[in-house]
């Protein structure tokens, strides 16, 4: 479905009819005025369950990010949300109102966020952490925040809102580029030793320099999570050697449910 399509359909449809949004318009240019209309348009679909919004490389930024938070808000009940937002141009303060947005998202049990380049910081990164944490019912988290910045303070605040959603079993974590070190492995290590209920953990740092410290604090993490069926943990290019492989080793050698494992 296209954005002119749906704003069409929005106008046309009594709200209360609508369930379910699934949009994709990709590699176009959707300015601010347009997401204002579209965030304006889902707010007044006040029984939307699901909502799935593929808005990359649309070149919007943080008024834009407003809108969208803020009809995203008014769907109090949203069980599952899949907003793509890669390659644009929010920053921190439109990760401010997102977060804002699906905090009031009570009810989500899925969460799916790609905010893949778009200059969030670690601030950005902060205030995503206060909006999951007040999504207390989620099951299934997917971040990919690649090529942020978010550094070890931003990987503090991930680790720290993961550590709030004790009912998780799907965690899938990518932070690519992201000039992340062991401390930041530290934190995030902490975070998902606090996810008992996991079933499925996806980890994707690539391009970082955890070295071999911070794959023993990932080790340690993975270690708590004993109902694990699905590891899938991508360590390339952060100076690992014999000794973060073996404290890796040893972590997800405490994993005896395991039945699928990718390194």
């Amino acid at each position: 479905m296209d954005l002119q399509y749906l704003m069409d359909k929005l106008q046309l449809t009594p709200n209360y009819l609508i369930d379910s949004i699934q949009l994709t318009n990709d590699w176009n240019e959707t300015n601010e005025n347009k997401a204002k209309y579209l965030g304006e348009g889902i707010a007044k679909c006040v029984t939307l369950s699901s909502l799935n919004l593929n808005l990359s490389h649309n070149s919007i930024r943080k008024k834009g990010a407003k809108y969208l938070g803020e009809g995203i808000a008014k769907c109090v009940t949203l069980t599952s949300l899949n907003l793509n937002l890669w390659d644009n141009s929010i920053g921190e303060t439109g990760a401010l109102y997102l977060g804002e947005g699906f905090a009031k998202c009570t009810t989500l049990s899925s969460l799916n966020l790609s905010l893949w380049r778009n200059s969030i910081g670690e601030n950005g990164a902060k205030y995503l952490r206060e909006g999951i944490a007040k999504c207390v019912t989620l099951t299934s988290l997917k971040l990919d925040l690649s090529e942020n910045s978010i550094g070890d303070n931003g990987a503090k605040c991930l680790g720290e809102g993961i550590a709030n959603c004790t009912t998780l079993t799907s965690f899938n974590l990518v932070l690519r580029k992201n000039s992340i070190d062991e401390n930041g492995a530290k934190d995030l290590g902490e975070g998902i030793a606090k996810c008992a209920t996991l079933t499925s953990l996806n980890l994707d740092l690539r391009e970082n320099s955890i070295g071999d410290n911070g794959a023993k604090y990932l080790g340690e993490g993975v270690a708590k999570c004993v109902t694990l069926t699905s590891i899938n943990l991508n360590l390339w290019d952060n100076s690992i050697g014999y000794n973060g492989a073996n404290y890796l080793g040893e972590g997800i050698a405490k994993c005896v449910t395991l039945t699928s494992l990718t390194l």
